[in-house]
């Protein structure tokens, strides 16, 4: 019986290698660091994340010790100079490419029928902080802006783009490619009216809160379930009204509007919500945009476990590079617990794997089973149990 594969290798099996190296070749990934190869250098920026390397150094020690394993692998051994080099010149759409592919399979699965086919907009701040002089201010941060669209049903994330800090983003929110019958939930720093527009003519709806700047007129009042509200799941539903824009700019937004006005059982706080749906309830409304918090999860899991936060090298290629391999690894650890379904947590299944990634063990049976209490023979019997 041939001997199993290390636990990286069968992870990095997701990855559709002669596509990548295609891709390569076309955009010329390979033109200024042909010693090191597209290949090499993606293996070992997940390695990275996944071991949990702290500097290039350390990085360069735990790989070169799977020698044994870098035929298996498709790789050779790393210099972390020359890694350095291939940080600098190598474009990250390369990477880009390779998550949005990994993305979309794991987004393949069979939805509910009558489920919201639902994507969540939202931007992360990467603080680089003032030792990055290439880094932009925007008053509370200096660094990047990772711009995540992500499908809470599916778990499937999304890259609209990696920015500075200073962009607005509602101007990455308006690359996205709309698609009739989905729902698009976002934050009021995705107003642009010409934007929502063009949700509404895409046959398309979208969930959102109004700045506290904005002026609404009330058309009409709809009724609701009793005088006290609606409850929904952690909420009560206050008032649901046609609305429209009461400033100056209403010519720019000829479409319907409503707001929900709820109250959250949590602190009592009332917040606001804008939608163009006209046929769902308030309800279901106010429930697509608590839904919007699944994806400050997502951010607080990328932050918290891997390695998005600190960098090993800190040009803006190297930082860039760094983010798309920490959302490679995201999506190979979570198409490989869906095979395996691991029926734990995803942090649960992130150790498992960090504390035998060089091990030659079955991915599929990487949880060992409960450890069951020995039973003594003897009631009477004095034994230490534990």
């Amino acid at each position: 019986m041939p001997p199993l594969p290390i636990i990286f290798r069968q992870l990095i099996a997701a990855i559709d290698r002669p596509a990548f190296e295609r891709r390569a070749a076309q955009i010329r990934a390979e033109a200024y660091d042909k010693s090191f190869g597209a290949w090499d250098h993606l293996l070992a920026l997940i390695f990275a994340q996944l071991s949990g390397a702290t500097s290039l150094r350390e990085l360069e020690l735990n790989w070169n010790a799977l020698r044994p394993h870098h035929a298996a692998l498709g790789s050779g051994p790393l210099a972390r100079s020359t890694l350095s080099d291939a940080n600098q010149r190598r474009p990250a759409s390369l990477f880009a490419d390779t998550f949005t592919a990994l993305a979309a399979a794991l987004g393949r699965r069979l939805r509910r029928d009558g489920a919201h086919l639902l994507q969540v907009l939202d931007a992360t701040p990467i603080p680089l902080g003032a030792h990055q002089p290439w880094a932009r201010w925007n008053g509370r941060i200096r660094g990047l802006k990772l711009h995540v669209v992500y499908d809470p049903d599916s778990r499937q994330a999304g890259v609209l783009g990696i920015t500075d800090a200073t962009v607005n983003d509602a101007e990455v929110g308006r690359t996205i490619p709309l698609q009739a019958g989905r729902t698009y939930v976002f934050d009021k720093g995705y107003c642009h009216y010409g934007w929502w527009h063009a949700i509404a003519a895409a046959g398309a709806w979208f969930v959102t809160r109004p700045k506290t700047n904005m002026r609404l007129a009330v058309l009409r009042l709809r009724p609701l379930a009793s005088r006290e509200g609606e409850e929904g799941d952690g909420f009560t539903v206050l008032e649901d009204a046609e609305v429209r824009l009461a400033s100056k700019g209403d010519s720019s937004l000829p479409i319907p509007l409503r707001r929900i006005r709820l109250r959250r059982h949590a602190d009592g706080t009332t917040l606001e919500v804008l939608t163009n749906h006209a046929d769902a309830s308030a309800v279901e409304i106010a429930t697509l945009y608590k839904r919007r918090w699944q994806i400050e999860l997502l951010f607080r899991w990328l932050k918290q476990h891997l390695r998005i936060r600190r960098f090993l090298d800190h040009s803006p290629a190297a930082i860039r590079l760094q983010l798309y391999a920490a959302l490679i690894a995201y999506a190979l650890v979570h198409l490989a617990a869906r095979r395996s379904r691991f029926a734990g947590s995803m942090l649960r299944f992130l150790r498992l794997i960090r504390q035998s990634l060089a091990e030659p063990h079955d991915l599929m049976q990487i949880d060992p089973p409960p450890r069951h209490r020995r039973r003594t023979r003897w009631p009477a019997q004095l034994a230490f149990d534990f």
